[in-house]
């Protein structure tokens, strides 16, 4: 399965862990995701993606989460485990270069509580795999 998105996931450092979301003025609550480009690795793409989506440029890849077959349009999304130096508020609003220069605003929710409904159906089974995925990591480290 060759990816052709990259999905950067940014856990809380507290516990219970929670996941960066945002809402899109538009499309409602996702992940940030966005396309590899050519020559770009999906963990670059990652990294890339963060930054101009939500405006972190001080984090690292630190775990590859291996990749989803979206089932829509054609997306294999590359989920990467990403750490960010400083700490982060628990709300902000970034506003995006691309994307028609929206204004995303960015919360965090606990993995028990994700605000499926507010998601969009392919996000919605993102996060599920997603759950899945981290929750097995844990029971193997």
């Amino acid at each position: 399965m060759r990816p052709n998105k990259a999905c950067p996931v940014v856990l809380s450092s507290s516990l219970p862990a929670k996941i960066l979301l945002f809402r899109h003025p538009q499309a409602g609550v996702q992940l940030v995701k966005g396309t590899i480009e050519k020559g770009e690795t999906p963990a670059t793409a990652a990294l890339r993606e963060l930054a101009e989506e939500s405006g972190i440029a001080n984090a690292r890849v630190i775990q590859d989460l291996g990749c989803w077959d979206a089932g829509h349009l054609g997306q294999v999304w590359s989920f990467h485990l990403c750490q960010v130096e400083d700490a982060l508020p628990e709300h902000w609003s970034h506003q995006t270069q691309d994307d028609h220069g929206h204004t995303f605003v960015f919360f965090w929710a606990y993995l028990d509580e994700l605000p499926y409904s507010d998601c969009h159906p392919v996000f919605q089974r993102a996060l599920a795999h997603l759950c899945e995925t981290l929750e097995s990591n844990l029971r193997t480290h």
